[in-house]
């Protein structure tokens, strides 16, 4: 089957018209809809109505605020990798975007569709839980705000309820961080067969002592990991030396941990092998990207 079923359609033209139509039943949103068409196409997906967003420009954002980095659920993949603020401050999103499918679906696709998708394979949810991000969700009555490692229940699906729309992602921003995405494929722009990034805060690193770990945060794609993070890794290396020996241990904690699934990319262990390396290679990179407070 190649066909959608039958689907009414709606344009909105306000995020309150948006929000109006998305509280009739089986509502979906398409913005770039990458992922959402092809699945109609299979009816793996069969919404009632599609509301397209794409009118919505004041959600399609990348801005400074405070300590935040604020990114609009309409900001195109290709906004993301260009945009000099976000790859100054958290490097992972470059790295990340760069290996996003390709140059015609990152100019369409959309932050926000990546993250509402809840595809196990996505690259962005992995980057905004290592980077303990928030969502902001709003509603007819106001915004609710939930964190990245609270927001996908599970695959293709999320705590977005009805009559509710992402509006940003917030990204906290904080001196002494450095971050870093490592991916493996099968071929260029295709999902991951496991994918890792880090975001790591270190403090110290004086008289030729190594700096210490402050927080870390580690993100894993494709390999059945709870909410896109490898927690245990996390924990272990909080408190700890920036240096090889605790990378490599993270590493291997985050493979011990994760729940891979054999497939035509792989076996089991082949995915907890390319865990344990890409997960130590993303710490290292990040922590060589961080500028140590004195």
């Amino acid at each position: 089957m190649q066909v959608p079923s039958h689907v009414e359609y709606e344009r909105a033209t306000s995020v309150e018209h948006a929000l109006s139509l998305l509280s009739r039943p089986d509502t979906r949103v398409v913005a770039g809809g990458h992922s959402l068409i092809p699945m109609m196409k299979l009816r793996l997906a069969q919404p009632e109505v599609l509301v397209d967003i794409n009118e919505l420009t004041e959600l399609a954002f990348i801005k400074l605020a405070g300590d935040q980095l604020c990114i609009g659920a309409l900001a195109r993949h290709a906004d993301l990798l260009e945009s000099a603020v976000a790859g100054e401050l958290f490097p992972i999103f470059h790295d990340a975007e760069r290996v996003v499918a390709d140059p015609i679906v990152r100019l369409w696709g959309t932050v926000g569709g990546s993250l509402c998708q809840a595809d196990p394979s996505e690259d962005l949810s992995a980057v905004f839980a290592a980077a303990r991000a928030i969502a902001v969700i709003r509603g007819q009555h106001g915004d609710r705000v939930v964190p990245v490692r609270e927001f996908h229940l599970g695959p293709y699906e999320t705590v977005i309820g009805p009559g509710e729309l992402l509006a940003e992602v917030r990204v906290p921003v904080a001196p002494g961080t450095g971050s870093a995405y490592e991916k493996v494929a099968r071929r260029v722009g295709d999902w991951s067969v496991a994918a890792a990034g880090a975001v790591l805060r270190l403090s110290g690193g004086l008289g030729g002592d190594p700096p210490v770990i402050v927080s870390a945060g580690l993100g894993l794609t494709a390999v059945g990991a709870e909410h896109f993070v490898a927690a245990e890794a996390e924990e272990f290396l909080r408190g700890r030396a920036a240096d090889s020996e605790s990378f490599t241990a993270a590493g291997a904690i985050a493979a011990e941990h994760c729940h891979p699934v054999a497939d035509q990319r792989g076996p089991e262990d082949y995915k907890r092998h390319l865990v344990a390396e890409l997960s130590t290679r993303a710490l290292r990179r990040a922590a060589a990207r961080v500028r140590v407070e004195t």
